[in-house]
């Protein structure tokens, strides 16, 4: 059965969303950390927002819905990504299955299934035949699936990810990843909603800095 969030939590999660941010509402080293060494973004031209996750993470579960509420009204020069994280061996899979799912433009098919099934239900979807198994009942080849989960190009794209997630010492999920130079979670901010105030605060930081 799919969690959502009750109206009234959904709708004072929009009501935040529009609440303006100011500098002395959200301090460095409280509400978001600078990281000390920036880590390369994937856009040149765009204010990137990464949030980093794992699919079996509770949290991120919960998170989901709300931040797939306030991307939908991200501004044009702001550009939203997942970045799948492998902190522990027992996650790898389920980041390659990502990867593997949006080489072969699946990924839209099965991304909230994933969510479900893991974070939801604690499925036990460890292993490449296990997912393979999984995507399949979403119209998936799952034969096309397992050789794009161990190629050149998922496992670049493996590296690529957690070299970023290392470079941020990001050591927890859903952790949202600023232009490659800062990091807020709901445990710094105070919330998930208050999260997403800090995040747009420093994307406005951001875009200020590029027009001086």
């Amino acid at each position: 059965m799919i969690r959502t969030l009750g109206t009234a939590a959904l709708l004072a999660a929009v009501f935040a969303f529009g609440a303006p941010a100011s500098a002395e509402t959200w301090e460095e080293g409280t509400h978001y950390q600078t990281l000390d060494t920036p880590v390369r973004t994937d856009s040149d031209d765009k204010i990137e927002v990464a949030e980093v996750f794992w699919y079996g993470c509770p949290h991120c579960y919960n998170f989901k819905p709300i931040v797939e509420a306030w991307e939908q009204d991200l501004a044009d020069d702001v550009e939203f990504e997942m970045l799948p994280a492998a902190l522990g061996r027992s996650w790898e899979p389920h980041a390659r299955a990502y990867y593997a799912l949006e080489a072969m433009g699946d990924l839209d098919k099965v991304h909230d299934a994933l969510f479900d099934a893991l974070a939801g239900e604690r499925r036990p979807l460890n292993t490449p035949e296990a997912l393979a198994d999984f995507v399949a009942g979403y119209g998936v080849d799952a034969e096309a699936f397992l050789k794009n989960y161990e190629s050149f190009g998922v496992n670049a794209r493996m590296q690529q990810a957690q070299a970023k997630i290392r470079g941020a010492r990001i050591t927890g999920v859903p952790t949202m990843l600023v232009n490659g130079k800062y990091k807020v979670s709901a445990s710094m901010a105070g919330s998930h909603e208050a999260a997403l105030e800090v995040v747009d605060y420093l994307v406005a930081r951001e875009r200020d800095a590029d027009a001086e």
